[in-house]
């Protein structure tokens, strides 16, 4: 009986009807998958019955790797690694379709990582994942509401976001405390262009830094007050961070960043 590691922020998910709606969430009959922290191989089953080409798993923990290892011997391959150490870019030959009942613990670190090592191309068709409820609301926030906040602002940069469902406490073993969302995440066709992502994540740092307070201080610390970026984008220095859309954020980045060259 495996059981889960409360260290590695484990939480089996055991219910049939959540496991068809993560399945079919996004094609993938003859596609190659990746499904990040497998566990004891619930999801793993349901997605081989589909007929992927390829199937590889990202599983930390070594119990649970020899486990899968006995389970489906040859149907998938196992990468017993740390997600967060990998370089997902080098993995693979062509674009994937990824799984995950993410790790609560470093579920917005997983994914922020992948946002901000996006290169020119694309190395995921799509992302099903799932997030504690209160992440997943985080990153679907709209602007000008309490919830909207760097996490929207880095993850819908260069993604379409859609919510599929909310997941109970009962669907997973052991119960987590709190309700999870599903996400489904797919590649812009038109984004605004920032050269390096890194000053995304700055930018919304120091603007979200104090996200009770009016927009004067964040912007003279990385603007110096220049007046023509205010004109350009019409920004109000009165609003609060939550004030402003996604858009302004990435424009603001650009922006940024050209006055820094």
């Amino acid at each position: 009986m495996i059981k889960a590691k409360k260290s590695l922020g484990q939480n089996f998910l055991i219910d049939k009807n959540i496991l068809e709606k993560i399945v079919n969430a996004a094609n993938i009959s003859n596609k190659t998958i990746l499904e990040i922290g497998p566990g004891t191989g619930n999801l793993t089953s349901y997605i081989l019955k589909k007929n992927p080409k390829k199937m590889f798993v990202i599983e930390k923990d070594n119990d649970l790797a020899r486990n899968l290892e006995n389970k489906f011997h040859n149907q998938i391959t196992i990468i017993n690694d740390d997600v967060l150490k990998l370089d997902e870019t080098k993995l693979f030959k062509e674009e994937v379709t990824v799984f995950g009942n993410l790790p609560y613990n470093i579920s917005t670190e997983i994914l922020c990582k992948w946002i901000i090592n996006l290169k020119d191309k694309f190395w995921f068709k799509s992302l099903v994942l799932m997030f504690q409820k209160e992440v997943a609301d985080r990153i679907v926030a709209e602007f000008n509401t309490s919830k909207y906040g760097r996490l929207s602002v880095i993850c819908n940069w260069k993604l379409n976001i859609k919510k599929i469902c909310d997941v109970k406490p009962e669907a997973f073993l052991p119960k987590p405390k709190i309700d999870s969302s599903l996400l489904l995440f797919y590649p812009k066709k038109n984004f605004i262009k920032i050269d390096d992502p890194v000053n995304l994540e700055k930018v919304t740092k120091v603007f979200f830094n104090q996200r009770r307070k009016m927009l004067k201080k964040p912007f003279h610390q990385l603007f110096n007050g220049d007046q023509k970026v205010l004109d350009k984008l019409k920004i109000d220095l009165n609003l609060r961070p939550q004030n402003l859309s996604l858009d302004t954020y990435y424009k603001l980045t650009s922006e940024y960043e050209r006055l820094r060259n």
